[in-house]
């Protein structure tokens, strides 16, 4: 099994804020020619997120950030606090995770009707990596 991994960077600009980068994912998977196989997508950060959900309407990326903002929000109890202010962003990071396996069919993701990649960012602005790593098969 072959495999290749390229890497792109995003610059965020708020300290949340969510990102529509299913183009630039597709255009990796397009220019490796794999027909079949498997795409991994990863923030290669511990205060970021990769999901699978609806792009059309970016009120979800903004009702995901309000959503977890209510579950974790920020507080000066958050233990990890103690050595660098930002807690709620690894718990938030930590609950959506930072990646996401996709098939490849016929040259494409492997996508329902309104699904798409996202990227959530819970502790910028930051310059943030991201990797996609394909293996054929």
């Amino acid at each position: 099994m072959g495999g290749t991994t390229e890497f792109f960077e995003i610059e965020t600009t708020a300290s949340q804020e969510s990102f529509d980068i299913s183009d630039r994912v597709k255009d990796v998977v397009a220019r490796s020619g794999i027909a079949r196989g498997l795409c991994q997508v990863i923030v290669l950060h511990s205060t970021c997120a990769i999901v699978l959900n609806e792009t059309a309407d970016p009120n979800i990326g903004k009702d995901v950030l309000r959503a977890l903002g209510e579950v974790f929000p920020e507080r000066d109890d958050w233990l990890h606090n103690l050595k660098d202010d930002n807690a709620a962003s690894h718990l938030r990071a930590s609950v959506l995770g930072p990646s996401e396996v996709i098939p490849i069919v016929d040259g494409e993701l492997l996508l329902g009707k309104w699904q798409e990649v996202w990227l959530f960012e819970f502790d910028g602005p930051r310059a943030r990596r991201v990797a996609v790593h394909l293996v054929e098969g």
